[in-house]
């Protein structure tokens, strides 16, 4: 236990990169070095943790560790891969909301935003070519994106119509499903490998319904028993409990990782709830991307300049650093719970092809979905002003063309050339495009 939480130390503090880089990470410490577990099994658990909602890669974590360690070991995973983030992003929130508009504070996030706007689009990239392998697959990820751009589905539903066709479509044509989530096939790990972690070496591993009466009570009391004290202590109408609420509700219905989740956040928090000014959730997208951890952790971020500028009866700061952490226990306090609760019984159905074909699928909607959010990043980026069009049931948002921002444009390309043509890789593409960024708001000073 002692070794592995010096390990799990160790990745949470170079967990940059994203939910790809994170993984690729996981898996060559995990498997690779420590051959902790088989690589089999290490996608298997992927493959689970992809059909959640929220974070693939932090609950990749928490599910590794209870396999090795059982409850503890989840705790100590998941948890530790959610601090340095959690610690930064806090940090980051605190002087953005502070120096927001000085005018330095306002050159670094001129580059940021179109350096995240390529990011994204490379999410897409990345994720399409692990998980298209198929007409069908294409079709449903198009589907996904029109179903959103034009006529404004409810996100949950796309994902849950996928999750349906897969499974339905993995009983009639099985060869267009397999591979769930596009991580190729599975190699055998060595024999001591897989022996490490066995029913009889680990029995935490065995389903039964009175520890998953257990954990389901203790996960609900633990989830929502500090919300409901924040909710009591404040107000049901504070922002606080507003937080609480809507960043549960998300935990529940947010699928496909951060930046599929960001679009339902964004609009939710700029257009509903007025936490939010339009640009400025790129700007937290941006913060998190400098960060470790998984990218949700921009949540924290949204709650924290929502009760900011609402303390109702706290001061700014201090209601602040008690709705980031509202915000962030609301996000993954869930997260642990859906491990803990499912694992034992996804470890029962190692194989399953019905399973598999539901998450290919659901994978391949998060692409239409990650595109119809990249979309969304580009006008309010690259655009002063976009207007919602409705003809009948069909809804579009069209940019002013003449609001169009031609150093956002340029921006652009140079982060795209920095990413795709010379493979700088997303660090130092953000700061390339920071730094020119920068430079050019302070020439037009």
């Amino acid at each position: 236990m002692s070794e592995a939480a010096g390990v799990w130390a160790r990745i949470a503090a170079q967990s940059f990169g994203g939910p790809a880089g994170q993984i690729a990470l996981m898996h060559r410490v995990l498997v690779d070095e420590k051959r902790w577990i088989s690589e089999e099994r290490f996608l298997h658990a992927l493959n689970y943790c992809m059909l959640l909602p929220g974070p693939e890669a932090q609950q990749l974590a928490t599910y590794i560790g209870w396999l090795m360690h059982g409850t503890r070991g989840g705790l100590l995973a998941g948890g530790l891969f959610i601090l340095p983030g959690f610690l930064a992003l806090g940090i980051l929130s605190v002087l953005y909301a502070t120096y927001q508009d000085t005018t330095a504070l306002n050159a670094l996030f001129f580059g940021l935003k179109a350096a995240v706007l390529v990011i994204v689009l490379d999410a897409v990239r990345r994720i399409g070519s692990r998980t298209l392998k198929h007409p069908v697959l294409w079709g449903v990820a198009g589907a996904a994106f029109v179903a959103l751009f034009f006529f404004n589905f409810p996100f949950p539903l796309v994902i849950v119509l996928a999750g349906l066709f897969g499974y339905l479509g993995s009983r009639v044509q099985p060869e267009v499903f397999k591979n769930a989530g596009g991580h190729g096939p599975a190699k055998s790990g060595p024999a001591e490998t897989e022996a490490l972690i066995t029913a009889q070496t680990a029995p935490h591993v065995t389903p039964s319904w009175g520890r998953a009466g257990r954990v389901l009570g203790v996960g609900l009391l633990t989830w929502f028993g500090p919300l409901l004290l924040v909710g009591a202590a404040l107000g049901w109408s504070s922002v606080y409990w507003k937080q609480a609420a809507f960043f549960s509700q998300m935990a529940v219905v947010t699928f496909g990782g951060a930046y599929a989740v960001l679009a339902y956040v964004a609009q939710q928090a700029v257009d509903v709830y007025g936490w939010l000014r339009p640009g400025e959730m790129l700007n937290g997208l941006g913060l998190a991307e400098t960060t470790p951890g998984p990218l949700i952790q921009v949540v924290q971020y949204v709650g924290f300049l929502g009760a900011y500028r609402m303390p109702e009866g706290l001061s700014p700061l201090a209601g602040g650093l008690l709705a980031s952490v509202v915000a962030t226990w609301a996000t993954y306090v869930p997260c642990f719970l859906w491990i803990f609760l499912g694992a034992p019984y996804i470890e029962r159905l190692r194989g399953n092809q019905a399973l598999s074909g539901a998450l290919t699928a659901i994978t391949a909607a998060v692409v239409g979905v990650i595109l119809n959010l990249s979309l969304w990043f580009a006008l309010h980026t690259l655009f002063g002003r976009v207007e919602e069009r409705f003809w009948g049931p069909v809804r579009l948002e069209v940019p002013v063309w003449s609001t169009v921002n031609w150093a956002a444009v340029v921006l652009a390309v140079v982060a795209g050339l920095a990413l795709f043509r010379f493979k700088l890789g997303t660090l130092p593409t953000l700061a390339l495009t920071t730094v020119l960024g920068a430079a050019w708001v302070l020439l037009q000073r």
